[in-house]
């Protein structure tokens, strides 16, 4: 039975939603500016660069299942607040890192602070708000991560030049501050599954599947991570299995019958896994090939997230006025395509000019995307399962970026092999790793378009 909040309380939600919601993109963003830098330091190619964002989502991944359950169990209030905090400490503790693989093992902590922050934020939105105002809300709160990821390239950037990768954390903590004083604001707490079991079986075989198919995916095409990957899905399939047959599960496997729900999860998938290496790949084009600063890339980096920042809002508000759900997420995909197709044409002489036309597009799509898509889902299951929903977005969303970061790293094992640092003579061998996994990444997301598309209408549910 779903509680009343008054409106402040609603407010209060949503606020501490979108300062966090700010938190792991920002993260995210301003690390790939740092990467030429946190490589030349340490002595890191562009393999082992990757796993700055790899250890971040697969730490993400690993955990988003079972935080969520918690959170049900506990209260999405409390662990919201723990992963807000969690990443603040973990923030002023990586700036020391004395080697490569401590500063890899803090984005693996932080990740699991996100974890506890991505699947309670968009949970509690939808228990405190109707289904009338909810595409709106979760359009606010969208906005706020697109903002992150504007200000992530350009704070990224002028830290980075002013001083140095290490002050790149700081800036996190008074926004996770923020966070935590709003949220309590909130004085009510959300239990769902009060008195309910962890299944603690269960989260040890999800967390295995993830890590060994994950690990062995971004590995790929060394012989031991084909392995991997093998024995990965297989855990997968025993945990799917698990989950079916006992009444305490970690997740509800059975709303994949639902057509709407995992065609909308599927999308979901498809939009991440096509688009999330995009900043990756620039922020080393711009400042390698294109000979720009790190406030230069920055800068040009901001036009897409910008502008999804700016429309990703009107997008939300208009979902909740359409019949049929479908069509904005849709079209968002083909748009976007056409978008990511644009980067198969880049070249070493490629105008700066071609760049930002090319972030328009993507910024147009992923607006008309992310939060009408996103309320589908949460509106197409029962109020009681809304923790469940938000962690199977959040883990499409984030099992979609590490498959596209995989698609990366494999492109530029085969092609580029042991001479993966970026200089004049493996620029062009550069520039066919980026056409090779753009190349699939538009695949993807045309399949995303026609899996949207066949879904259904995604009428939300009458749920408050």
């Amino acid at each position: 039975m779903r509680m009343a909040y008054d409106e402040r309380e609603r407010r209060m939600v949503l606020l501490a939603c979108c300062f966090a919601g700010f938190i792991t993109p920002l993260l995210s963003t301003m690390m790939n500016l740092s990467l030429v830098n946190i490589g030349q330091e340490f002595g890191a190619g562009s393999h082992q660069l990757a796993y700055v964002n790899t250890a971040f989502l697969l730490s993400s991944v690993v955990f988003m299942v079972p935080m969520a359950k918690v959170g049900d169990i506990v209260g999405k209030k409390r662990i919201f607040m723990t992963g807000v905090a969690v990443i603040a400490v973990t923030c002023l503790v990586a700036p020391f890192s004395p080697d490569f693989w401590f500063l890899i093992a803090c984005r693996a902590v932080m990740g699991l602070g996100s974890a506890c922050i991505v699947t309670t934020s968009v949970s509690m939105i939808t228990d405190v708000f109707p289904h009338e105002n909810r595409g709106g809300a979760i359009g606010l709160q969208t906005m706020c991560v697109y903002i992150g990821l504007a200000a992530g390239p350009v704070v990224g950037g002028l830290l980075n030049d002013a001083f140095g990768w290490h002050s790149l954390f700081y800036i996190i903590v008074p926004i996770a501050v923020v966070a935590v004083v709003c949220m309590m604001a909130f004085r009510s707490e959300i239990r769902p599954d009060e008195g309910g079991r962890f299944d603690s079986k269960g989260s040890v075989l999800y967390g295995i599947a993830i890590v060994l198919s994950m690990g062995g995916m971004i590995n790929l095409p060394e012989t031991w991570a084909y392995a991997m990957l093998v024995v990965g899905v297989l855990f997968l399939a025993v945990f799917v299995w698990s989950q079916l047959r006992t009444p305490h599960h970690l997740l509800n496997v059975r709303l994949f019958k639902g057509r709407v729900f995992s065609g909308s999860c599927l999308a979901t998938f498809m939009n991440y896994a096509s688009s999330y290496s995009i900043s990756y790949f620039l922020a080393l084009y711009l400042q390698s090939i294109g000979n720009l600063t790190a406030t230069e890339a920055g800068m040009l980096m901001l036009v897409q997230p910008a502008i999804q920042a700016v429309l990703t809002p009107y997008f939300g508000r208009l979902s909740d006025r359409l019949a049929d759900k479908r069509v904005l997420p849709t079209v968002g995909l083909v748009i976007s395509a056409f978008g990511i197709a644009t980067i198969l044409t880049y070249g070493v002489g490629t105008p700066l000019s071609t760049v930002v036309v090319t972030q328009i597009i993507i910024g147009i799509g992923f607006s008309m995307f992310s939060a009408p898509n996103t309320s589908i889902i949460m509106g197409s299951v029962d109020p009681r399962e809304t923790g469940e929903a938000s962690a199977m977005v959040a883990v499409m969303r984030q099992t979609g970026m590490m498959v596209s970061m995989g698609i990366a790293m494999l492109f530029i094992s085969v092609i580029m092999g042991s001479a993966d640092n970026l200089s004049p003579e493996t620029y062009d061998s550069f520039i066919t790793v980026m056409r090779c996994s753009f190349g699939v990444c538009v695949a993807m997301c045309i399949v995303g378009a026609v899996v949207s598309l066949f879904r259904g209408k995604g009428s939300v549910a009458e749920c408050s």
